[in-house]
């Protein structure tokens, strides 16, 4: 019974302990910041995904005189994808549209970075509900960032 109940203590650690990851998808890329982030945004519009925003930190930071490497983030979507997911719970929708962020780190590597879908499904609760949804959401990031990575 004491091996039993070390047992489950134990399965439930580590449990615990892979869903205390940051929900976060990290992809490197073959390009400078500028090329990924182009490349992101030709592959957006092909899949006919808006583009609802295109920020650049850097260009702000240097606004007000600081520096910061290339970081730009891109907010995208689509109504068809967001729609059903905040029916099942609209608290998602503090998640929505999808962004994903393109930086340049300390040795000069490029990095594509965005939340991952199933982290959000269980942040927010959906169980499954939008379960389909959330996995044909997280093709679509897979292959739209692959494609701005150069991979």
């Amino acid at each position: 019974m004491k091996v039993f109940a070390a047992v489950l203590m134990s399965c439930m650690l580590i449990a615990s302990c892979a869903l205390a990851g940051d929900g976060l998808v990290r992809l490197q890329s073959k390009n400078s910041v500028t090329g990924t982030a182009q490349n992101l945004e030709k592959v957006l519009q092909a899949k006919g995904l808006h583009i609802f925003a295109r920020i650049d930190h850097q260009k702000g930071a240097v606004s007000v005189g600081k520096k910061l490497r290339p970081t730009e983030i891109f907010i995208f979507g689509n109504p068809k994808a967001g729609t059903p997911l905040m029916q099942c719970r609209q608290t998602i929708a503090i998640d929505l549209p999808q962004k994903m962020l393109i930086y340049e780190d300390e040795q000069g590597k490029t990095w594509i970075v965005y939340n991952d879908p199933a982290y959000l499904a269980s942040r927010h609760g959906l169980g499954d509900c939008g379960a389909k949804v959330i996995q044909k959401i997280s093709g679509i990031l897979s292959a739209v960032s692959s494609a701005a990575a150069g991979k």
